[in-house]
């Protein structure tokens, strides 16, 4: 059992714990000394941590990825803090309890896919339905739907993001479709739920979040336009104009050619995709910046480099940070269970400065073995 996470340290404490080392990083100082910083991480958030003496013998005995104990001083350094390293080995996965280490949706995990098979029975065109099932009954598929980040570093990065993701914006989607009823609803909630799909597959998660070979060489829009090609060659008499306008959502969901977009929104189905999902990844992203510092003095939080900006705490005005639970389905599609409020947000992925704007699993996770999460993020949701 962990006994100290990363968001408990404070300036000047001992620290005795375990950590996941995110990342390892050889230097040489000034001095001609060798040093290695650390990025030791757990399911609360991330620390620094320097190795200046017995450099070489500790860095023999572990490498990225893996689990150490360490025993350190707790400092901070220019604003950040820091734990200088005295002693440090290396613990074996059997000895840990995974869930204490991999950050996780605050949302159980039947709660979204009762939510997700809502909406995919809410839906009237056939070929769409269709569609959707022959996704949700792929068991594999599922699992990395249900697993996978939505991201590696800037929103929804943790296991369920990408789920959690996929039905904030289907939720968005279908508000916009009821006020606005030109809009093709059904084709913009599966648009919804499937914009990310090919994270499932660009991601790597079994420890730490990174990108796969696919990933790097091709990207999830391309994948995730493979994988529903795939699905509907074996629907038989899909539309062929459906499934280009499918395909076109997610080849433009990105919105702009500077963000990854292979191609521009061209129909309005394709247009409110691009918004709604940005609009839930800058509110993820808002909201894990100004949670992430609960102890900061005053109502600023620190500058945020990718929005290039501070942002205003106004807690006094602020009733609560309960999340507004998804409307209803209309009267003849079975309702979709609310989202259970979170009580915090984490942080989105690196991108371009538009985004600029992620009962919990944890305790699901105790003990059990999961082959999931494990290099620059140049993605662009």
């Amino acid at each position: 059992m962990k006994n100290l996470y990363v968001e408990q340290i404070r300036e000047r404490d001992w620290v005795d714990s375990t950590f996941l080392v995110g990342e390892k990083t050889m230097a040489m100082a000034k001095n001609g000394k060798p040093y290695m910083t650390l990025r030791l991480a757990d399911r609360t958030g991330e620390v620094e941590g320097r190795v200046w003496d017995r450099v070489d013998e500790f860095s023999s005995c572990f490498e990225k990825n893996d689990f150490i104990n360490i025993k350190a001083k707790a400092s901070v350094y220019l604003g950040k803090m820091q734990l200088v390293v005295q002693e440090l080995a290396p613990v074996a996965e059997q000895e840990v309890d995974l869930g204490d280490f991999l950050p996780v949706s605050e949302r159980p995990v039947e709660d979204m896919r009762a939510e997700f098979m809502a909406r995919v029975d809410s839906l009237a065109d056939p070929n769409l339905r269709a569609l959707m099932q022959a996704f949700a009954a792929d068991r594999q598929f599922m699992r990395g739907y249900c697993a996978a980040p939505a991201a590696k570093a800037m929103h929804h990065v943790f296991l369920g993001g990408l789920l959690e993701h996929s039905l904030a914006v289907a939720a968005l989607a279908d508000d916009v479709s009821r006020r606005y009823p030109v809009v093709n609803r059904d084709l913009l909630v599966v648009g919804a739920l499937l914009h990310d799909i090919g994270k499932v597959d660009e991601l790597r998660y079994e420890r730490s979040f990174d990108y796969s070979d696919e990933g790097k060489l091709i990207g999830h829009i391309v994948m995730g336009v493979e994988m529903i090609d795939e699905k509907i060659r074996a629907i038989p008499g899909f539309p062929a104009r459906l499934k280009m306008l499918l395909k076109h959502m997610l080849l433009s969901h990105h919105g702009q050619y500077e963000y990854g977009s292979p191609k521009r929104p061209k129909t309005l189905e394709s247009v409110i995709l691009n918004f709604v999902d940005d609009l839930d990844s800058k509110i993820n992203g808002v909201c894990t910046h100004m949670a992430k510092e609960p102890n900061r003095e005053g109502e600023w939080t620190s500058y945020h480099r990718l929005y290039d900006r501070y942002f205003f705490r106004d807690h006094q005005s602020r009733p609560g940070a309960a999340v507004v639970p998804a409307p209803a389905v209309a009267a003849e599609e079975k309702p979709v269970p609310p989202p259970s409020p979170r009580a915090s947000e984490r942080p989105r992925d690196k991108e371009p400065p538009r985004r600029g704007f992620g009962f919990t699993l944890a305790d699901q996770l105790k003990g059990k073995s999961l082959d999931l999460f494990s290099a620059e993020d140049n993605e662009k949701e």
